[in-house]
């Protein structure tokens, strides 16, 4: 997708959800956030309904001839569809009907507004799913790069689908909770026996790239790590990278001012996502952001053209009060970046 696309796109001054939210229903939740976000909505993924509703189970029903069955530890390739792949589709067509009804009622088709898709990452659908054998994925070479090629192909077809049925562009958020542990060679295997070595920065980045460079929709990767690493994302041909500001040190400031001088978007986790034991207000939500573009040399413009607003992760074990709230502020200050950066002041 060319610049200007996505730049029409996947723009800055607005606010978007991470993924994950609270409750079992998926027409409460697609009301919600189609109302709070209206600017970049997005298709919520709903954990607490179960196997097949979390984030990597729900990849089971994207892949293209291949399929998960569930274990002990979380899930498995299987040789045929099963449980888990019928409740995976099961659940995410309820989500799909559920979010295109809240589109219509809206009054968003023809709009022009986009919607925003998110789905577990090669890497991390690798490094949590096994083999038949009990290996994780990501130990075999060629299952690694078999689930890919299925995954890229899979993404593909769902974004494509959710662009017709809303009759909308679509961004794509690739999740990667696991990329820092698959570069730093912790991931624990599983077996004692058993180890999972680092993998090296070109072996990851060509796996990821390979599902990028396969979508026609604008691509941002998320991470929720502790450490997001951030320097081997902005080798990624991926438009935008969201992370937790709160999980940013000094020495990641650097990696932050290359990702922005690149021209990549970036999605700032603002709003915390549990409820702050006192009221807290736009301004406080909004500091941070601005502090960062502030102390990072750049003018606070690009607050509006390159930063996205949106709460941390983990938005699924809030309250649903709270998690109403979280999408409100986090509009609220993506509007004051949009609109009048240059008048905020924190002294």
């Amino acid at each position: 997708m060319t610049d200007d696309t996505t730049a029409g796109v996947l723009r800055g001054g607005i606010a978007t959800g991470v993924g994950s939210w609270p409750g079992a229903d998926p027409r409460e939740a697609a009301t919600t956030v189609v109302g709070e976000l209206g600017e970049l909505p997005h298709l919520v993924e709903l954990p607490a309904r179960g196997v097949g509703a979390d984030m990597v189970g729900r990849v089971s029903e994207l892949l293209v001839d291949m399929r998960f069955d569930s274990t002990t530890r979380g899930y498995r390739l299987a040789v045929r569809p099963g449980a888990v792949s019928r409740r995976a589709h099961d659940l995410l067509r309820s989500d799909l009907d559920a979010l295109e009804e809240a589109w219509e009622t809206g009054g968003f088709v023809g709009s022009g507004h986009p919607v925003k898709v998110q789905v577990a990452g090669p890497l991390t659908v690798a490094a949590e799913v096994e083999l038949p054998g009990g290996h994780r994925v990501i130990t075999d070479s060629g299952a690694l790069r078999d689930l890919s090629e299925s995954l890229a192909e899979g993404i593909a077809n769902h974004v494509a689908e959710v662009g017709k049925r809303l009759g909308t562009e679509v961004v794509l958020q690739l999740d990667e909770p696991r990329l820092t542990a698959v570069l730093d060679g912790t991931l624990r295997a599983v077996s004692v026996m058993n180890t999972v070595r680092a993998m090296p920065e070109p072996e990851a980045l060509h796996v990821l790239d390979l599902v990028i460079g396969r979508q026609s929709a604008p691509v941002l990767v998320h991470s929720c790590a502790d450490r997001p690493a951030l320097g081997f994302l902005r080798k990624t041909g991926a438009a935008g990278v969201g992370f937790d500001l709160a999980t940013i040190g000094t020495g990641e400031l650097d990696a932050i001012g290359e990702l922005l001088d690149t021209g990549k978007r970036v999605v700032l986790g603002l709003v915390p996502t549990t409820a702050p034991a006192k009221p807290v207000t736009w301004q406080q939500i909004a500091e941070p952001g601005v502090r960062l573009i502030d102390r990072l040399g750049f003018p606070r413009r690009m607050l509006a053209e390159q930063v996205l607003v949106s709460p941390a992760c983990g938005l699924a074990g809030a309250s649903l009060s709270w998690a109403r709230q979280a999408l409100s502020l986090a509009a609220e200050v993506a509007r004051v970046y949009a609109d009048e950066p240059e008048s905020l002041d924190f002294a």
